[in-house]
């Protein structure tokens, strides 16, 4: 968003009277801000940071259909995400992909043969898996063939079943656009310190415009926290004797070359201790993860530490034991944290997934738990409650049918990318940078091909006019404030792609300067802040 949408928005803010303000621009904001919209509310939503700057853009990037689940027997749930990730498919399949895996099985293992077949099929029937996408079941030589260099010692054989893949920060930018699209007015880098009351309600929010530099008064008929982590942090700031909703977990990833770590599956493993993890390639990549341990730390900014890399190393050499991974071979990382229900004496893994929605007396409603696959429904609770409180109904939903922003059809994905790949191949975009620019925004790369066209004879470097186009898009469209917005959550390159960071900030920076005409402080500020992310990214203690 250029500043002056920026500052258009923010007299929107501080000129109406909105029917909900939405704290938190997070998955589950997003998804209530689209969903309330929708019906007709007028809508503000405030993040403090960077949209889906926390727990949203920190995931396993998977949109998970529930297997996990069935070991704590809560079927329900099962049913409910893995119907709804077919639903988010649906939506938005260039950000939503399916893929096979590989889920192996050994003699005194958490899971065994039958145990998994059984776990599967119910799986399937309940997640209402398509019959194509059903899980197979293989014999451990097959398996072998399948994926050489795994562990055979103990083998019995594996499970084939499918999981969706996604970009979890960019699943929630669309979401984000398309509420935009529908009029919610949304904006980060909006810190909300404290509560207006009137007749003891909430009647408004104070805002701390972190670009501006001055407070801001949203007004609100009703009030929602979604703040993720930090809505512990929103309760108290309404009433500073609220207590403790929420449980921390914090969940890492680390991500390595896929020359150094070459698979060909995706692979969903017991750890050894109970737990199971994940090993997914990502182009030339490939992550590992997740941890879920107990955390007490800044939820801004959580780090990777030793401990954390070498527990998943140690997992992964376990399972391919001629890998002989170290610390050395971690390119990038990342960690999230979870908010979780609390519940007392319950270990990480043992804390429920589900969500919970509560409201003070003074109006507050707030909302938490939950997974990114949930985040429509979750959306459609809390709309539901806050249209009945408003108007006397809950009215009808209309996201399962709401198309995400950048919609492509299955069936017309391929040939969006085959005509695209002729026409902009004449102003330097290569094939395998269409392919990532249409998976990162679907239908809209045309206004990128487009925006590089009129670059053609101002910009004569190929690279930078490619970079250029893609920051004016992010810029004007996707609400960009500096090159950790760019190469962190709108483009994932700080994770997958470290090398074209290291090579293009600078340029980017000067760039994103020119649009938004910062100061130069300003962008020395946002150079440091990003330089401290790479480091971090591969920094481990």
């Amino acid at each position: 968003m250029s500043a002056n949408s920026r500052e258009q928005s923010i007299e929107k803010l501080e000129s109406e009277v909105f029917d909900l303000v939405v704290i938190g621009g997070g998955i589950t904001g997003a998804g209530i801000a689209l969903d309330a919209a929708s019906r007709g509310l007028s809508v503000a939503l405030l993040e403090k940071y960077d949209f889906a700057g926390g727990t949203s853009s920190r995931s396993t990037k998977l949109i998970h259909g529930g297997l996990r689940y069935l070991k704590q027997l809560e079927l329900g749930l099962v049913r409910k995400v893995g119907r709804e990730r077919a639903v988010i498919h649906r939506l938005a399949p260039h950000l939503v992909r399916p893929v096979p895996m590989l889920l192996p099985v050994y003699r005194n293992g958490s899971l065994g043969r039958w145990s998994t077949t059984l776990a599967l099929s119910v799986y399937d029937r309940l997640a209402g898996v398509k019959k194509q996408e059903r899980f197979k079941w293989y014999g451990p030589k097959e398996v072998a063939n399948m994926e050489p260099g795994l562990l055979t010692d103990e083998l019995q054989g594996g499970a084939v079943y499918t999981e969706y893949r996604t970009d979890d920060a960019r699943l929630t930018m669309a979401v984000l656009k398309s509420a935009s699209g529908a009029g919610a007015v949304c904006l980060n880098y909006m810190l909300v310190k404290d509560f207006v009351r009137e007749n003891n309600r909430l009647s408004a929010v104070l805002a701390d415009d972190l670009i501006g530099g001055k407070m801001i008064t949203v007004r609100g008929k009703q009030v929602v926290s979604a703040a993720g982590p930090w809505v512990d942090e929103i309760r108290r700031i309404e009433n500073k004797s609220s207590d403790k909703k929420l449980q921390l977990t914090k969940g890492v990833h680390l991500v390595l070359k896929a020359e150094r770590f070459q698979i060909n599956y995706p692979v969903y493993a017991d750890v050894g201790d109970g737990r199971m993890f994940f090993i997914i390639p990502r182009g030339n990549r490939v992550y590992i993860g997740t941890t879920d341990t107990l955390y007490a730390g800044p939820t801004e900014n959580p780090q990777v530490t030793k401990d954390d890399a070498d527990y998943l190393l140690a997992a992964a050499n376990r399972l391919f034991p001629k890998q002989h991974l170290s610390v050395k071979d971690i390119i990038s990382s990342w960690a999230g944290v979870r908010p979780l229900l609390f519940e007392e004496g319950k270990s990480p893994s043992e804390l429920s997934r589900r969500d919970e929605i509560w409201e003070t007396s003074s109006g507050l409603i707030s909302i938490a738990g939950g997974k990114l696959t949930g985040y429509r429904t979750m959306a459609k609770e809390v709309v539901d409650k806050v249209m009945f409180k408003l108007t006397g109904s809950k009215s009808v939903c209309k996201t399962e049918s709401l198309l995400l922003d950048g919609y492509v059809s299955e069936q017309e994905l391929e040939a969006l990318i085959t005509r695209l790949k002729g026409e902009a191949s004449q102003v330097g975009f290569s094939h395998e940078e269409i392919r990532r620019l249409v998976f990162t925004y679907g239908s809209e790369t045309e206004l990128i091909i487009e925006q590089a066209y009129t670059l053609h004879q101002e910009v004569k470097d190929q690279e930078k006019r490619i970079l250029q186009a893609e920051l004016m898009y992010c810029v004007q469209f996707e609400w960009v404030r500096n090159i950790s917005d760019f190469f962190i959550r709108r483009t994932g390159m700080l994770y997958f792609d470290r090398q074209r960071v290291l090579k293009q900030y600078l340029p980017a920076a000067e760039i994103i300067a020119e649009l938004l005409d910062q100061q130069d402080g300003q962008t020395r500020e946002d150079i440091a802040f990003l330089e401290a992310a790479l480091s971090q990214a591969v920094t481990f203690n």
